[in-house]
């Protein structure tokens, strides 16, 4: 008599096998955006990494909590990337620096460290930048070759406009929705403010996070239902308006090549933490941060 035993679940993934992946999975759209942004790219996620790390390890010591497991989890050093990635190239050693804090100090160890924090740690810091530094988010140069002469500046914490040959938006799709209502896409197209070569440069560059996100996906370390939730929303209600007025809103796949809509999907939203957990509420989730961008 042969007897067969009941299936094994298998063993959940630790932290830091997830974070150190969730890492991996952000090199080719580091890779991407070096390529065409240059070396400021690795910088800022270098800084930003060594300012999490050193951040982390000091408010631990100072809760007289062990520094080295936690460490270990690679969820500070995530954090870094991730905001690293965020910010326009060569950015200033001290930006860097708030943001890093205001992500690991404030909206992470403040409530009591991984697990407990209500908001994703990254795009705190991110969002304290963008309203305090507004001018020094912004400086981001059109998409060329190495430019290793901004990071001169960087170190040295001054990099300005004059710093850079030429500025521009963020993104094509800032660029865009800062045309005014009175301009319509075509006069948009035709006197376009973006350098050659920007458009083909970000959608290369979405194309490589969107590589990574299915990284994490066929790694089962992130579940699809809130990257298809956000981008659904964000193509309905993009085609939505698009299909009312050709001549004044871009078309779904512009909002999806053009800016950071495919990081924010796969690296940002799916925040093991601060996201929902349920299939029903990832999805319901996943919409209504698509919902949030559009508006």
């Amino acid at each position: 008599m042969s007897m067969m035993h009941a299936p094994q679940l298998g063993k959940a993934p630790s932290t830091a096998h997830v974070m150190r992946w969730v890492i991996a999975a952000t090199l080719p759209g580091l890779a991407v955006m070096t390529l065409y942004f240059g070396l400021g790219i690795l910088s800022n996620v270098l800084i930003a990494a060594l300012w999490a790390v050193a951040a982390e390890a000091l408010v631990l010591r100072l809760r007289h909590r062990p520094i080295w497991p936690t460490l270990n989890d690679s969820s500070a050093l995530l954090t870094g990337v991730l905001l690293g990635a965020s910010l326009p190239p060569a950015s200033p050693w001290w930006l860097i620096g708030v943001g890093v804090i205001a992500a690991v100090v404030v909206a992470k160890q403040l409530y009591g460290g991984l697990g407990h924090n209500p908001f994703n740690p990254a795009m705190v810091g991110y969002a304290l930048l963008l309203v305090s530094f507004p001018t020094h988010m912004t400086l981001w140069a059109p998409p060329q070759s190495l430019w290793p002469d901004s990071l001169w500046p960087q170190i040295m914490g001054t990099l300005t406009t004059s710093a850079l040959d030429g500025l521009s938006g963020a993104t094509p799709l800032d660029a865009f929705k800062h045309k005014g209502e009175a301009v319509m896409a075509s006069e948009f197209w035709a006197s376009s403010p973006l350098p050659e070569g920007t458009l083909s440069a970000w959608r290369n560059i979405a194309l490589a996070w969107l590589a990574g996100g299915m990284v994490l996906i066929v790694k089962r370390l992130i579940s699809w239902h809130i990257p298809v939730a956000m981008l659904g929303s964000i193509m309905l209600l993009s085609a939505l308006h698009y299909a009312s007025d050709t001549s004044h809103f871009a078309s779904p796949l512009f909002h999806l090549l053009t800016g950071a809509t495919l990081f924010g999907a796969f690296f940002i939203a799916t925040d093991p933490v601060s996201a929902a957990t349920s299939r029903q509420g990832k999805l319901l989730y996943g919409a209504g941060i698509g919902v949030l961008v559009i508006l």
